[in-house]
């Protein structure tokens, strides 16, 4: 159903509010399930709250607490992605982690943690030796005491992922509804209706995945919330793609009772990231850079590979995790009103989303929904953007007839834009335009193409780009990378 054909009569299965990784993995799994769903963004596209800025990591959740709901949908979400990725063209790239002691005492804690990671289904491990570590990551600072492997987890593209489960949703009669904010409602005789800037939406299912607006979701339809948001904030350096070159693995730090540390890893896009910091803020909007805390960061990242001292910075960018005062996911189920609120989820999101979308999928049958499963649905695939020696795919700008490339630093062609900007989730803005193609992502950072790009989008973005424009302003979206 076109967007412009709902009107307040239009009733779905199930209402998605939020367009975040959980909620596009969500409206998939719903609408492959058999469910008509609608799924309303407040923002003008997609992915542009918590799912904007991450590491782009595919974890195994071998750290997440045993038993947890966190473990449980991580574990789902790894192995679905694993069995889906290439039907929908979404990239794969091999690496496995070293968690990396530096202390006495971390060296200490390695073996529980390994133990830990057993609770969780994850065994293949090795512990290793200073000099094994070293031996597999040769670039490292001489002050590491011992590691253990992980070779389960993977690099992935963070963006392509959420795009292509709504793609899918979409391809197969889902319904996107963007600037569309949910300002109230009421739930009366086994249905929903729900106040939006764009008119009155109906629904028998209401499903809250606002990620850091959750609790206020929860206020406005419910009344009450079970759990606060406090907004986490991670800091984050990208290098310049020679410097990808000084890890092969992904370097973890042991993890503290508050957070995972920072991490040293290459990028599916070529890069080698340095994040993210870990900063309670109230401000659930702005992720504003702080230089201290950024030199700091770099200087972490340097007494972990040396290296990195000669090295680039290709940009530099933070996002806000919706962290709450509970350590699991907060994902609640009311029977009497039809209604989940998926919340807490954190930095686990990108891994987890394909298992918490089962999770809520399993939830909401328990409202008596009976719903067939679609026979043979439609699989879209979105387009390549790593160069990659695991990932043997072409790029476009390998293929003849591409128009010529417009970012010549990500090797962006002018009809991978054209084709995005044409397809059904052709982004509104300039920062919904980079999350699809990278597009002035790279080192000069859009110095070169913006012009061009003004020409080409113009008339195309509801919110346009003005020549020499190369970036958005809250420093959030340089840089493609959970």
């Amino acid at each position: 159903m076109p967007p412009d054909r709902i009107n307040d009569r239009t009733l779905f299965d199930a209402v998605i509010i939020g367009g975040g990784v959980i909620g596009c993995a969500i409206a998939r799994r719903l609408t492959l399930d058999g469910w008509r769903v609608i799924l309303l963004e407040k923002a003008h596209d997609i992915l542009d709250g918590a799912s904007k800025g991450n590491s782009a990591i595919l974890h195994t959740g071998f750290d997440a607490p045993p038993g947890s709901l966190e473990a449980r949908c991580m574990a789902a979400g790894y192995a679905e992605y694993l069995e889906i990725h290439k039907k929908l063209g979404l990239p794969l790239i091999r690496s496995g982690a070293l968690v990396l002691a530096w202390s006495d005492e971390e060296e200490a804690r390695l073996p529980a943690l390994m133990d830990q990671a057993r609770e969780n289904a994850v065994d293949n491990l090795s512990l290793l030796s200073a000099a094994e570590t070293r031996k597999l990551e040769p670039g490292l600072s001489t002050a590491v005491r011992a590691s253990f492997r992980v070779p389960g987890e993977y690099l992935i593209d963070p963006w392509s992922a959420p795009h292509a489960y709504l793609l899918q949703a979409i391809a197969n009669k889902a319904v996107l509804l963007r600037d569309c904010e949910v300002t109230g409602g009421h739930y009366d005789n086994g249905q929903w209706r729900l106040d939006t800037s764009q008119g009155v939406i109906g629904g028998k299912i209401v499903i809250n995945a606002t990620g850091l607006y959750a609790d206020i979701v929860d206020d406005r339809l419910l009344g009450k919330h079970d759990f606060t948001i406090h907004p986490r904030k991670g800091q984050f350096i990208v290098y310049d793609k020679p410097a990808a070159s000084l890890a092969s693995h992904i370097l973890l730090p042991v993890p503290s009772p508050t957070t995972k540390g920072i991490v040293v890893c290459r990028t599916a896009f070529g890069n080698l990231l340095v994040g993210p910091t870990a900063e309670e803020q109230d401000d659930r909007q702005n992720a504003a850079l702080v230089p201290e805390t950024l030199a700091a960061l770099r200087q972490r990242g340097e007494e972990i590979l040396p290296g990195l001292a000669h090295e680039d910075v290709t940009a530099i960018y933070a996002g806000l995790r919706p962290a709450s005062e509970f350590k699991d996911y907060q994902i609640h189920a009311r029977a009497g009103q039809n209604y989940v609120t998926v919340g807490g989820i954190r930095s686990t999101g990108l891994s987890s989303a394909l298992g918490v979308a089962r999770h809520v999928q399993a939830l909401c049958e328990g409202f008596d929904q009976d719903r067939q499963p679609l026979a043979d649905p439609l699989w879209p695939q979105v387009g390549n953007l790593v160069d990659d020696r695991d990932d043997k795919r072409p790029r476009d700008w390998q293929c003849p007839g591409n128009d010529g490339i417009i970012c010549h630093c990500e090797l962006v062609t002018r009809r991978e834009i054209e084709a995005v900007l044409s397809d059904p989730l052709a982004p509104q803005s300039l920062a919904g335009l980079k999350r699809r193609t990278r597009v002035t992502m790279g080192r000069c950072q859009g110095f070169y193409c913006s012009s061009a790009l003004a020409k080409l989008t113009k008339g195309r973005l509801k919110h346009p780009m003005a020549e020499g424009d190369s970036e958005d302003k809250a420093g959030v979206d340089r840089v493609g990378n959970d």
